[in-house]
């Protein structure tokens, strides 16, 4: 009995004797925590750290900036890093303001445009002209043959010859993917590699002009709804350089449709020409045969020119072309502007991540030179023909040319 008694009591002791070693080695080792790695600040004694410990951190932070132990200078290298990252934002931050500009320029430019187109054929202006106020549905389908409709984008544009409408229509060509490449054996996706003398066939277009036979006697409607949702842009010219345009690439040399079509005509009809004419074109360029631009600017005032044929779409009034006082078109490009007005409407259709606008070489024909073309060409005759093309001037913004009207 008495044995078992001095067991108990030496059990005790013996674990009473143990807590008091416990508790005084861990006072010395700095207390316990569950989680020991979570918090340093409370180390007691950093400067007794061990080599192994000091390079395991120095390691550490060195991944972390993306720097080799051997080069590694935390204060500086953060200094620099954020230097450049700031660098990067703020030019980041100046180019988007930038870009934010030129849109806001942009849009408040096509506002102005579209407003002017308004009030021109609102008959603000008091600019009188031929279809200003018929509706859409008295247009003859045959009038309709310049709206160029990509269904897949729902996009239509009106092209308008000698205002870069090559380019546009192989842009056309590109979204529409009517035009294989005999290399590739596939659709173009480049617009400038689409051949430019290809374009103008006008098979590879849907036109309004096509809807008839497409879509019989519901082609009106579809016109209709297309015109209500879908985005609709055209691309004008300073009318008077367009026409210098026209005749210098028509007229200026030897083209063998042109010139039996109506080179011919005007050189019977104005060029005081005794005897028969050369049949072809390049006969009539190698006698020095050719019409002139005073020439042609009769035919284009005679009485009988009125007729639809003597008007070639190269060089027929705009608005009767793409006739903008019943198409309320969303942008309006300007080929003074090409290539800043290109940008903004690739991105307006939602296209710019597809195609870039061909960056080829394109008219240069200037306004610079309309003084000198028209040097020779009675004031009376620069008068009419501004009335000609007036409503062309007054709907598209284009100042009277009173130097030309007036010298």
């Amino acid at each position: 009995m008495g044995t078992w008694r001095d067991l108990r009591v030496a059990f005790i002791v013996g674990s009473l004797f143990m807590i008091l070693l416990i508790i005084a080695y861990w006072d010395d080792v700095g207390g316990f925590s569950l989680y020991p790695l979570q918090d340093h600040k409370h180390d007691r004694c950093p400067q007794t750290t061990t080599g192994r410990s000091i390079q395991a951190s120095t390691d550490s932070t060195a991944s972390y900036v993306g720097i080799s132990n051997a080069t590694w200078a935390p204060t500086k290298t953060n200094k620099n890093v954020e230097g450049r990252g700031q660098q990067e934002v703020r030019r980041e931050d100046t180019m988007e303001l930038e870009e934010q500009n030129q849109v806001s320029a942009g849009s408040r430019e096509q506002m102005a445009r579209k407003q002017r187109i308004m009030d021109v054929c609102s008959g603000k202006d008091l600019v009188e002209f031929p279809g200003r106020i018929r509706a859409f549905e008295q247009i003859p389908n045959r009038e309709l043959d310049h709206l160029i409709v990509d269904d897949t984008h729902q996009i239509i544009y009106c092209y308008v010859p000698k205002v870069a409408c090559t380019n546009w229509k192989r842009v056309m060509v590109v979204l529409s993917q009517s035009l294989v490449s005999p290399i590739s054996g596939k659709p173009y996706t480049d617009p400038e590699s689409v051949p430019p003398d290809l374009v103008h066939n006008s098979s590879l277009h849907l036109t309004f002009a096509k809807f008839w036979r497409h879509y019989g006697s519901l082609s009106r409607h579809l016109m209709a709804l297309k015109l209500q949702h879908y985005t609709k842009f055209l691309f004008v010219r300073d009318p008077f350089v367009r026409l210098i345009s026209a005749f210098r690439n028509k007229f200026g040399r030897p083209n063998e449709d042109f010139y039996r079509q109506f080179g011919s005509v005007i050189l019977r009809r104005y060029g005081n020409i005794s005897g028969s004419l050369p049949e072809s074109a390049a006969e009539a360029f190698a006698a020095g045969i050719k019409p002139t631009f005073q020439q042609f600017i009769s035919y284009l005032l005679d009485a009988e020119t009125e007729r639809e044929s003597i008007f070639n779409e190269h060089w027929r009034q705009v608005h009767r072309l793409c006739h903008p006082c019943q198409v309320k078109y969303d942008f309006i490009g300007r080929l003074e502007t090409l290539e800043t007005d290109a940008l903004q409407l690739l991105k307006l259709l939602q296209v710019d991540h597809l195609l870039r606008f061909p960056s080829g070489a394109r008219n240069r024909t200037a306004a610079s030179w309309e003084r000198d073309w028209f040097s020779q060409i009675p004031i009376s005759m620069r008068t009419a023909l501004y009335k000609l093309y007036q409503a062309d001037f007054e709907l598209f913004g284009y100042p009277k040319p009173d130097s030309v009207l007036h010298q």
